[in-house]
């Protein structure tokens, strides 16, 4: 099916009259839509995808084939009420990956960001905020009521319990679980991991500046590894570097936290994430 707007559906598509369909949107074949689905301009959705409920995915966004996205929730409480999903602007959305739609005890929508890559056989769970431009590696997975901030890179095989929060900036390494928050700009590893240090090499290729890096490196020593409380060292920190704004940030999510932040590993010392 093509009209004016260059919108192509494969004839083996299920797309009801009426949704709303931008301009340039492919359908692939045997894809299924569903009514209160809308679809902005420029996406292409690809062969035996569904898209169900009230979902609505962003301009330039790329789903691959065999990808669910807005089915309902994997909550025994769920009841059909009207929750939603949202996926940014050009996020890439692999093989196989499942988005749930949000719950009426959580947010009621389950949001993906911009610019975000969920690679095959990722699956975001009921009322996630996934923040923009986040990596979720193959097999990724994100329990109901999760918070990750922008810029998180999630490896393989990793599993993250429900609400708990990443920060902004972390990495994530393969195979790891995360039961506790992760603050932002640290990387994290393990079954039941530890902090090891700050993402210095993410840091540097979002254009962090060495005067921030060397800053955030002094709150990280003194908060992971000064002794004492946390809660100590983050009022000390705060009272050193208060003025700076990512320091503000690291400092802010820590004293947010309410399932716990991980403890560093090694002493805190800044080793390489697997």
């Amino acid at each position: 099916m093509n009209n004016e707007n260059d919108v192509f559906i494969h004839p083996s598509a299920i797309v009801p009259p009426g949704i709303r369909i931008g301009e340039g949107v492919k359908i692939g074949p045997y894809s299924v839509i569903g009514p209160g689905v809308t679809i902005e301009s420029d996406v292409e959705i690809g062969p035996h995808v569904v898209i169900e409920g009230e979902t609505l995915i962003g301009r330039g966004a790329r789903v691959a084939q065999f990808a669910s996205i807005g089915a309902p929730p994997q909550d025994l409480k769920y009841r059909g009420e009207p929750t939603r999903v949202e996926v940014g602007e050009g996020t890439s959305i692999r093989e196989f990956v499942t988005i749930h739609r949000g719950t009426k005890e959580g947010v009621g929508v389950t949001k993906v960001g911009k610019g975000c890559l969920l690679m095959a056989y990722t699956h975001i769970a009921h009322d996630c905020q996934v923040g923009a431009n986040v990596i979720m590696a193959n097999g990724a997975t994100l329990g109901g009521h999760v918070t990750v901030e922008e810029n998180v890179v999630i490896g393989g095989l990793s599993a993250v319990h429900q609400f708990c929060r990443i920060g902004a900036y972390a990495f994530i390494g393969g195979m790891s679980g995360v039961n506790k928050d992760i603050p932002p700009y640290v990387k994290y590893w393990g079954s039941r991991g530890k902090v090891y240090g700050l993402n210095l090499v993410g840091l540097r290729r979002h254009g962090f500046t060495k005067s921030d890096m060397d800053a955030l490196k002094d709150a990280y020593r003194m908060i992971f590894q000064g002794g004492g409380t946390i809660s100590e060292a983050v009022q000390k920190v705060e009272e050193r570097f208060g003025h700076i704004q990512e320091i503000k940030r690291f400092t802010d999510f820590i004293k947010a936290s309410k399932r716990g932040v991980t403890l560093a590993g090694n002493n805190g010392e800044d080793i390489e994430a697997v």
